[in-house]
């Protein structure tokens, strides 16, 4: 049974982390497509989990006595990440499908751009940049399916960061 704070208090941070990526979300969106390719916002993206995480944590652990066993730690991360992770995935469906579907062929474009410039500085040969430009026109990352595929892999690697997060936050066991 989880505790009532762990429930409160992976919830609540969830949804703070679920506004605030999709705030960011809705900024890039307005100021220009090409920032979903900058690894700039995938890093602030990062800093923005560890940071919200930290706080879920740090309040949950208070609010138990420190007494924060490795499972309470996991249970408080994974949640907050899970809600956050299924509230910015709601708000790009959304965007990208119902309010500017149009959006989907540029990101689209700019993502194939994007690879090639970087397949190419790497001295990718033409014929292998050519196989992937074409799977990659096969494939909209940003239809709904695909998104909601992106979504279970962020949730694993999710899975994976609550588990490290666990591991620093639980309590120190004290053997006699």
């Amino acid at each position: 049974m989880i505790s009532e704070v762990i429930k409160k208090n992976g919830i609540t941070y969830g949804i703070i982390l679920g506004i605030v990526l999709a705030l960011i979300t809705a900024t890039m969106y307005a100021i220009d497509l090409k920032l979903f390719v900058s690894g700039w916002i995938t890093a602030v993206k990062v800093v923005i989990y560890l940071a919200i995480s930290i706080l879920a944590l740090s309040k949950t652990k208070k609010e138990l006595g420190n007494i924060f066993p490795f499972k309470s730690a996991f249970t408080t991360c994974f949640i907050t990440v899970l809600v956050g992770i299924l509230i910015a995935t709601l708000f790009d469906i959304i965007l990208f499908n119902f309010v500017d579907p149009g959006a989907k062929e540029t990101l689209s474009d700019i993502v194939v751009k994007s690879t090639v410039e970087f397949m190419q500085k790497l001295g990718t040969p033409a014929s292998a940049i050519n196989d992937a430009i074409a799977k990659m026109k096969e494939t909209n990352n940003f239809d709904t399916l695909q998104i909601l595929k992106g979504t279970i892999f962020v949730i694993i690697i999710g899975a994976i960061f609550s588990l490290i997060m666990a591991a620093f936050f639980k309590s120190k066991t004290t053997q006699e």
